[in-house]
């Protein structure tokens, strides 16, 4: 019988080496398997930017690129959502001097390509070039049958009472500007809670309430005319629950219409945007 070396005569020593080895046999198979499928590993472009993407980007940006207290929101963002892939590209090679944007140069082209495809998925970008409406008879439904500009301005044109749309399509993706219009009943959003206030003469002001506190309240009208009052020289304020907004736009609108109009509206930032390579870089951090 063969004698047992002093170093294993210890039972917690036996089996230390024992795992050892069963790990290093595990190692060797494993070896062997990747080199058998040498493609095994290989992955695809959205994956292969995911990965890059979450290992040296979402410690500042976020997994979702919605920023953190360490960098902006790249995902939502307007001003980064204007660059181009070409310039994304380069801000990822090249960093941003004088921020806590670093230049990854090691990266090679095809990561840096991934990391941008990546990057517009999250934006919706990607389902921004799927649209199939014509974003030219989308503006003539915004300024015309859709009755959009009676309170949404787009480019210095429209009206006052609802968000400018501008930007709008920069920061939304096609389906939840979709949704948006689509939406009933809707829930007014701060800053757009209408109201009807009477004032102690008898008249009666419609609108939207912009300020208010426990004095007075300052009251946009659908002309675009703004009126501040002491609430000790009103009748009544009634709150109305309904936005101003129509919710019947799935019976006003068809399907190919309310394409033309969201291609539209996702067309705008696009055409407005003239950005010089070098420009917004550092807005990226």
């Amino acid at each position: 019988m063969l004698a047992i070396l002093p170093m294993f005569r210890n039972p917690k020593s036996l089996y230390q080496v024992s795992i050892f080895l069963i790990l290093s046999v595990s190692q060797l198979s494993f070896g062997q398997a990747r080199q058998a499928s040498p493609n095994r590993d290989s992955k695809t472009p959205s994956a292969a930017g995911r990965s890059a993407f979450n290992s040296s980007c979402a410690g500042c940006h976020g997994l979702d690129g919605r920023g953190s207290d360490k960098a902006v929101n790249i995902s939502e963002d307007v001003r980064v959502r204007r660059l181009s892939d070409a310039q994304l590209s380069s801000i990822i090679s090249n960093g941003v001097p004088g921020t806590g944007m670093p230049a990854f140069r090691n990266f090679p082209e095809r990561q840096v390509r991934a990391l941008v495809s990546y990057l517009r998925s999250l934006q919706g970008r990607d389902e921004a070039h799927a649209l199939t409406g014509d974003a030219k008879r989308g503006r003539e439904i915004f300024f015309g049958k859709g009755d959009c500009s009676r309170c949404h301005m787009i480019s210095g044109l429209g009206g006052f009472l609802g968000p400018d749309l501008t930007n709008h399509g920069a920061s939304s993706s096609p389906s939840a500007i979709r949704d948006e219009i689509m939406r009933s009943p809707r829930v007014p959003p701060p800053g757009y809670r209408a109201a009807v206030l009477t004032t102690a003469s008898g008249e009666r002001l419609e609108g939207l309430i912009r300020n208010e506190d426990n004095f007075s309240v300052q009251l946009q009208t659908k002309d675009g005319r703004f009126h501040f009052l002491t609430k000790a020289e009103l009748q009544e304020i009634e709150y109305l629950n309904a936005s101003l907004m129509p919710a019947d736009y799935r019976d006003r609108l068809s399907d190919g219409e309310l394409n033309d109009l969201v291609s539209y509206l996702m067309a705008i930032p696009d055409s407005n945007s003239k950005v010089t390579p070098h420009q917004h870089e550092d807005d990226t951090e």
